[in-house]
């Protein structure tokens, strides 16, 4: 293949983040405890960086260090541990490998169904469960789900290593029991009771948005008595709460609705909402009551005809061959390669560079668009290794060493339109144009992953990307026929 050289001396703004920062990817756990450590205390630790990357485009972080755990050997391990009937989750397990793990969806289904609701495809494919738990949102989708199961945190700092009770881990909006320096290696999941079955609901404004409430259940039934339940919520209080009064009200009773009724009033009685641009406090507390009768009788019909379902077959992680790593200090540059649309080639980066502005601005590969600049669009949408990202929360940096896809190189080898591009043709799938691209992206992921998926799977997957001109049935239509020409 050509490889390509691309070095300019000069940057604009319009290329990067605001702030200059240090950016380090150290190879394991006690490099980067000690890194952190001597950077002091405006360093942060990035993964996925869906989170942190906003707060520092909308200046409410401004790090003078970013440490980053992706060239960390096993941090993405999903493993089950035998002898302790455990589920070990590495903190930097995405969000859309738990929810496709065929012993979460098996074991742990609340769980599944609270990564399922997490966001956008985009969001999930380069979100973390670490990120998730670590950021101390009272509305972080997986945190109901981990509490209902008893889940326990293992963190790494300079002192050794601790395990922090899920339910203990939250001081406030934002805040954890996190020492300075430590870092939050895996989540342990214990097996859940044996007979139990469990659910996760989320009430939001729209697709791929917050929560305005979300309720995880688990309910252990023997005839008409209530063996047990657990029950905890999330955008319904300064942390995400353990609904601890409506458990005792009904574990150990026998079913009756007027019981059921009781425990829907306490359960609205448990919450502390607020007022937000999402909801009001009267209807936070109006749902969530709704919210826990309807998943309780869901469960509780289910209990009584469901099966034990067979303990899976597990996937190898298999071993990972790593890129080279990259450190940068504040405004120096360094050379890094990629393989960009099938083309080797190698390109001058600083550590506060966007991916999407290197595509644009500096290769003028200007298919991504910069749309919300906050992940909540999806028009600046790109496959990184096969998978789709978003190009406006990736530091260039962070993508050196990996496959780089963007509309540009989504055509077939013979210089043919891709069968998805074909299909929005002739459909008609695009009004104003700015949106397709990121949609003619995302749909590739989908076709690659199911060839032939139904109409709600086009929907599901295409939850993360926003047309103005409302073009949402041509596309659903579109992505049909492409799968459709493909088999």
């Amino acid at each position: 293949m050509t490889e390509r050289h691309v070095h300019e001396n000069q940057m604009t703004n319009s290329h990067i983040l605001v702030q200059n920062f240090d950016y380090f990817e150290p190879v394991s756990l006690e490099e980067a405890i000690g890194r952190l450590k001597k950077c002091g205390i405006g360093a942060r630790v990035v993964a996925g960086g869906t989170h942190l990357l906003v707060l520092m485009k909308m200046e409410r972080e401004t790090p003078t260090a970013l440490v980053s755990l992706d060239k960390i050997p096993g941090l993405d391990a999903v493993e089950y541990l035998r002898d302790d009937d455990t589920l070990a989750i590495g903190a930097r397990a995405t969000i859309r490998s738990l929810y496709e793990h065929p012993l979460v969806q098996a074991v742990y289904p609340a769980l599944a169904s609270a990564c399922a609701s997490f966001g956008s495809t985009q969001i999930q494919m380069m979100g973390t469960i670490g990120g998730n738990v670590c950021n101390g949102s009272p509305a972080s989708d997986t945190i109901p789900a981990l509490l209902i199961y008893g889940a326990v945190l293992e963190v790494v700092g300079p002192q050794g290593a601790r395990r922090i009770p899920i339910a203990e881990f939250y001081r406030g909006p934002g805040k954890t029991v996190l020492e300075p320096n430590e870092i939050l290696r895996a989540i342990f999941l214990p097996r859940p009771p044996e007979g139990s079955i469990s659910q996760f609901v989320k009430v939001s404004r729209v697709a791929a948005d917050l929560a305005k409430a979300s309720l995880a259940v688990l309910l252990v039934r023997d005839s008409e008595q209530i063996v047990e339940c657990r029950a905890a919520m999330g955008s319904v209080a300064p942390i995400p709460l353990t609904l601890t009064h409506t458990q005792a009200l009904l574990s150990g009773k026998t079913y009756t609705p007027e019981l059921l009724a009781q425990a829907g009033r306490a359960a609205a009685s448990e919450i502390s909402p607020i007022d937000d641009i999402r909801s009001t406090a009267w209807y936070r507390k109006q749902i969530a009551s709704v919210m826990f009768r309807d998943t309780f009788c869901m469960l509780w019909e289910q209990a009584a005809s469901s099966q034990p379902r067979p303990f899976p077959s597990l996937p190898s992680n298999g071993h990972k061959t790593l890129p080279a790593v990259h450190n940068l200090i504040g405004p120096e540059r360094k050379e890094v390669e990629y393989t960009l649309n099938g083309r080797k080639m190698r390109l001058w980066v600083a550590a506060n560079e966007l991916l999407l502005n290197v595509l644009r601005e500096r290769l003028e590969l200007t298919g991504a668009k910069y749309g919300c600049g906050v992940g909540e669009c999806g028009a600046c949408s790109v496959l990184i290794d096969g998978k789709p990202a978003l190009s406006c929360l990736t530091l260039a940096v962070s993508a050196a060493g990996k496959e780089i896809t963007t509309i540009e190189g989504l055509q077939r080898n013979d210089g043919e339109a891709d069968p998805v591009q074909q299909a929005f043709i002739d459909e008609a799938a695009f009004q104003c144009g700015y949106c397709t691209p990121g949609f003619l992206i995302t749909a590739r992921s989908l076709l690659n992953e199911i060839p032939q998926p139904s109409e709600e799977e086009v929907r599901e997957y295409l939850k993360g990307n926003r047309c103005r001109c409302t073009g949402y049935a041509s596309i659903v239509r579109a992505v049909l026929k492409a799968a459709e020409s493909e088999n």
